[in-house]
């Protein structure tokens, strides 16, 4: 296996990663109004996802900085072609990040109320449309190449709507879905009270829907291309989907999270699966398709990558491991005296198991 394709790899596993790991959190802050009927309630949602949610996002600085890096013509050419889309995303973590950071910097309930609102939006947009630019990428978008015979100039012609086509529509809103009932689990898994039962009721009748949406989506993405590989994927994150709900109606929380977790790792595997061995497909003319071997940086590049990757990710991983293990325990309803002025966000308490 040549660079270029380990790069191809290591770009849709970070992808993967990102959004495995932060599809619970875009989840929780989708269903934090819904679930948080009381101040309690909220603190206790988002006391869970409180000391993941930033180290998630790192998994969405290595995959970008991952495609900068190691195909710079991709990165260039997506993220050009999918400009306002991509602005709105940033716009949304923005705010989410400082909801989340400032809600409980006062106290007042109007206040943490509008911050609550904006974390749900900023939730919202970059589930949508992360779901829409891949879908978006694996059908293919109308390009020219500024200098003939190269790669590198690729460009994407495509209007604001011609990316709201049927298909990236429906992965966009399939991907919401998914992050939702993700939340919803995690919610179930993390937490303990009114909110575990709302996040658990709410998943059970979830599942059926977002199976659905899954099998649409995925029938659509496999009749783009030939029968691959990617088809048992496919039907293995649809069968993960139906345990996800058996397992919720077992009670068995910790299953169902696993579930979910895997079906939209399937999904994210599938899309760039039928992508390889291009990056972005023009549907233009198949000449300015965008490969792994046209747009790859200089061999030189990826080795020295290589290296850095191989000395950094075991510590990166290790370090998020053991985070997430520290703070494994279920969070109650159970409130706690602040500690002072700088501590009124330490208030959900990890309840017995």
């Amino acid at each position: 296996m040549d660079l270029p394709t380990v790069w191809f790899l290591a770009v849709a596993v970070l992808w993967t990663g990102y959004l495995v790991l932060e599809g619970f959190d875009f989840g929780v802050g989708m269903l934090l109004r819904a679930f948080g009927r009381t101040e309690d309630d909220r603190e206790v949602a988002i006391g869970a996802i409180g000391p993941v949610w930033d180290g998630n996002e790192v998994w969405l600085i290595a995959a970008v900085g991952a495609m900068f890096a190691a195909f710079p013509a991709w990165y260039a050419a997506t993220f050009s072609g999918f400009y306002l889309p991509v602005l709105f995303v940033l716009l949304a973590l923005i705010v989410r990040g400082v909801g989340l950071e400032y809600r409980a910097k006062r106290d007042d309930a109007a206040w943490r109320a509008r911050w609550d609102v904006l974390i749900g939006v900023g939730s919202l947009v970059p589930s949508f449309v992360w779901g829409m630019v891949l879908a978006n990428l694996v059908r293919g978008l109308p390009t020219r190449v500024t200098e003939p015979g190269s790669g590198a100039n690729t460009v994407v012609t495509a209007s604001l709507g011609d990316l709201f086509n049927g298909y990236a529509v429906l992965g966009g809103v399939l991907t919401t879905a998914l992050f939702l009932l993700h939340g919803a689990v995690f919610l179930a898994l993390k937490t303990d009270g009114p909110v575990r039962y709302r996040a658990r009721s709410f998943a059970v009748r979830a599942v059926l829907p977002v199976l659905l949406l899954t099998v649409a989506f995925l029938t659509a993405t496999l009749a783009l291309r030939d029968p691959s590989w990617t088809t048992p994927v496919a039907w293995a994150a649809g069968v993960a989907l139906a345990v996800a709900g058996i397992a919720l109606l077992l009670g068995r929380e910790g299953w169902a999270f696993t579930a979910t977790a895997a079906t939209i790792g399937g999904l994210s595997v599938v899309l760039f699966g039928q992508l390889f061995p291009g990056l972005l497909v023009s549907s233009t003319d198949p000449a300015h398709t965008l490969t792994v071997a046209n747009a790859a940086s200089a061999p030189y590049t990826l080795t020295v990558m290589s290296w850095v990757a191989v000395v950094f990710l075991p510590l990166v991983l290790g370090y998020q491991s053991w985070s997430y293990w520290v703070f494994r325990k279920r969070l109650g309803g159970e409130r706690i005296e602040p500690a002072g002025t700088d501590g009124p966000d330490e208030r959900a308490v990890p309840a017995p198991r």
